[in-house]
C-alpha cells in the first residue's frame, strides 16, 4: 500500500500541512525547525514515501510533463535533439512525452489533440510544417509553444531556429569555388520553411556567381532516404549530369551515398557531395562528408529553456525568435575542378 502523507504525519506527530511543506521545499517560508525539518524527511525516507504526481499535477493545476512533437524520429537529427529536449527537461524537472509524426500533417493534428487532453504543461513542436492552424488554436488557448527547427514566420511564439539559407548558401558557394557550375540539389519537403530557406541559399549562391538555374537540377521532396537514391540515380543518367550534388538532410544524403556506390561513382573525383546537417558518420566515409553542422546541442538546450520561462511565467514572457549560425564543415568529399580541369573539358564545356 502506498505510503501517504498522513502516514509520516502520524510517524513524526506533525500535521499533515507541515509534512507537506517540508516535502515541497517550503520549510524556510512557513518557518519550520532544521529539526523538524530533517525528521519529516528522514521518515519520508525510511517509509519510502513517493509522491502521487498525478494527485499533486490536479492541485497545481501543473503536471510538469511537455510534449514533444517530431516529425521522423528515424532521421538522426531530429533523434538527437529529441535526446537532448529529454535530458534538459528531466534535468529541470519535467517529464517528456514524445509523439512521431511521421511527416503526416494529420498525424500531427491528432498528436497534438492527444498532448492537449494528457494536459501537458506545455508543448516543443517540430512541425511537418504544411499547415499551422492546429498550432495557431494552442496559441489562441495560451498554451506554452516552441517551434523547433521549422517555423511560420507570421506566429507570435517563441522559436529556435537555424540560420538555413546562410547554410545552403555557404555549401553551394564552397562548390562554386571548387569550379563546379552544374550543381543539383535534393531538396526535402516542399513549402516548409526549412526547406524554402535551403532553396532559396542554393539560388543565391548561383545567382551571385552568375550561374544559370537549370531546373532538371532542382529535385526531390521530402527529407527522407528513398528520396535521395531515387533523384539521384536520376540525376546522373540525364545527359549532362550534375557534378556535384547539394543533399538537403541526414537520410537524403545517406540515399544519395548508395545510389553513387550502385551507380559504379566514386567520391568526389566522379561526384562531389556537400550534405545538410553533418550526420554522426560524416567524418569516418571513405571520403568523409564536407557537411553544413547545424548546433543541435544549444537548439534543444534553448528550446527547453524557452518553454519552461513560459510555463512559468503564465504565459505572459516576451515571445522570442532565435536564429542560430550554422557551420561549414570542410572535409574531403569536395573535388577541385580548377586544380583537374583537362580532364573535364572533354565532358564539360567551361572547366
Amino acid at each position: 500500500m502506498a505510503i501517504t502523507l498522513k502516514d509520516i504525519a502520524e510517524k513524526t506527530n506533525c500535521s499533515v500541512s507541515t509534512v507537506s511543506r517540508v516535502l515541497n521545499n517550503k520549510s524556510k517560508e512557513f518557518r519550520i525547525s532544521e529539526e523538524t525539518e530533517r525528521l519529516i524527511i528522514e521518515t519520508a525516507r525510511k517509509l519510502n514515501y513517493r509522491p502521487n504526481e498525478l494527485a499533486r499535477g490536479l492541485r497545481l493545476k501543473k503536471s510538469h510533463t511537455i510534449g514533444l512533437v517530431v516529425p521522423d524520429i528515424s532521421n538522426p537529427f531530429f533523434a538527437y535533439v529529441s535526446h537532448l529536449i529529454q535530458r534538459y527537461a528531466y534535468n529541470s524537472g519535467y517529464s517528456l512525452i514524445l509523439c512521431n509524426t511521421d511527416e503526416d500533417i494529420e498525424l500531427e493534428i491528432q498528436q497534438i489533440e492527444l498532448l492537449r487532453r494528457k494536459g501537458v504543461d506545455g508543448y516543443i513542436i517540430l512541425p511537418v510544417g504544411t499547415k499551422q492552424e492546429h498550432i495557431n488554436e494552442l496559441l489562441t488557448h495560451n498554451k506554452p509553444l516552441v517551434l523547433l527547427d521549422r517555423i511560420f514566420h507570421d506566429m507570435n511564439t517563441n522559436a529556435v531556429v537555424v540560420d538555413n539559407r546562410k547554410g545552403a548558401y555557404q555549401a553551394v558557394k564552397h562548390l562554386i569555388d571548387n569550379g563546379h557550375k552544374r550543381i543539383a540539389i535534393i531538396q526535402g519537403l516542399r513549402n516548409t520553411s526549412t526547406n524554402n530557406a535551403r532553396l532559396g541559399g542554393y539560388v543565391d549562391a548561383l545567382k551571385d556567381n552568375s550561374i544559370p538555374i537549370d531546373e532538371r537540377l532542382m529535385v526531390g521532396n521530402d527529407f527522407r532516404k528513398e528520396n535521395g537514391y531515387i533523384e539521384t540515380k536520376l540525376l546522373l543518367k540525364i545527359e549532362e549530369p550534375p557534378t556535384a550534388i547539394f543533399t538537403t538532410s541526414d537520410l537524403i544524403t545517406l540515399g544519395t551515398l548508395q545510389a553513387i556506390a550502385e551507380e559504379g561513382k566514386t567520391i568526389p573525383k566522379d561526384v562531389s557531395i556537400v550534405a545538410f546537417d553533418d550526420i554522426d558518420y560524416a567524418p569516418y566515409l571513405m571520403a568523409p562528408l564536407t557537411s553544413v553542422r547545424q548546433p543541435r546541442d544549444l537548439m534543444g538546450q534553448i528550446a527547453v529553456k524557452l518553454l519552461i520561462d513560459d510555463i512559468e511565467s503564465t504565459g505572459t514572457s516576451k515571445k522570442e525568435k532565435l536564429v542560430l549560425d550554422p557551420k561549414l564543415i570542410l572535409r574531403k568529399s569536395v573535388f577541385n575542378l580548377y586544380s583537374h580541369k583537362d580532364e573535364f573539358s572533354a565532358v564539360y564545356s567551361g572547366y
